[in-house]
């Protein structure tokens, strides 16, 4: 399959997906974590992207201790289908959790009292390290649909969390998964300077913006949703 959708080819649907930047504050900068997507993607290859992925039906299901803040959830909530749960929205930033898991192997949570019991795989690592997900802290930054010319297509919403969040030494990715190549802990500067999606570029500016603000500031900021009418980028904000 190509990566450009063919003349008289309707366009494929999104999927649901999600992707998680954790800042990691240093002495000199705040750092991210990245990796690069192998060449044999069919997706974005050899693109440095945060970690990340598609939604599954386990993230909707799972029953958690946290909940996401309510400015979070109303920005989640505001321009989505009537139709679509709160269950599932909180699966979104489940999801983008343990995406980053699995590709990266560090383990983003808080300490558990009692972890939930699952079947999934993903899930079922997660939870035996101790962890729970650290819903209340987590921030919706961004959104972001695909062109309509891709045959690939994502609806991807993008969150935030800082490093008191991080359960597991944050230099340790010996088992990551690897499907991102490279991981590392880059400054914005460095991360622009690689080769990133358009959006990936633009989700850094709102990061940088973002760390200008207090914490409970940053739950309360606005967060873009891309769209693409005619194929030229249209831009809300959710707030």
């Amino acid at each position: 399959m190509t990566e450009y959708r063919e003349k008289g080819v309707g366009a494929v649907r999104p999927r649901e997906a999600s992707t998680l930047i954790i800042v990691r504050k240093t002495k000199d900068a705040p750092h991210i974590l990245m990796g690069k997507r192998s060449a044999k993607h069919k997706f974005m290859p050899n693109k440095f992207v945060f970690p990340g992925g598609r939604l599954d039906l386990i993230d909707s299901r799972l029953k958690v201790p946290h909940d996401l803040p309510d400015p979070v959830m109303r920005r989640l909530r505001q321009d989505t289908r009537k139709d679509v749960s709160d269950a599932k929205l909180r699966g979104l930033a489940l999801a983008a959790i343990r995406e980053t898991y699995e590709e990266t192997g560090l383990i983003i949570g808080h300490k558990a009292k009692a972890p939930p019991r699952t079947r999934h795989h993903g899930w079922r690592d997660y939870f035996a390290s101790g962890a729970t997900p650290p819903l209340d802290k987590i921030d919706f930054i961004g959104r972001a649909i695909t062109p309509t010319y891709r045959t690939r297509r994502y609806d991807t919403r993008f969150f935030m969390l800082h490093d008191d969040t991080i359960f597991t030494d944050p230099e340790d990715t010996q088992n990551a998964s690897g499907e991102l190549l490279h991981l590392h802990w880059l400054t914005l500067q460095q991360a622009r300077d690689l080769d990133i999606p358009a959006i990936t570029r633009q989700m850094l500016d709102i990061v940088e913006k973002r760390l200008r603000l207090s914490r409970p500031k940053q739950l309360q900021a606005p967060a873009p949703f891309v769209r693409f009418h005619h194929n030229k980028p249209h831009i809300t904000l959710l707030d």
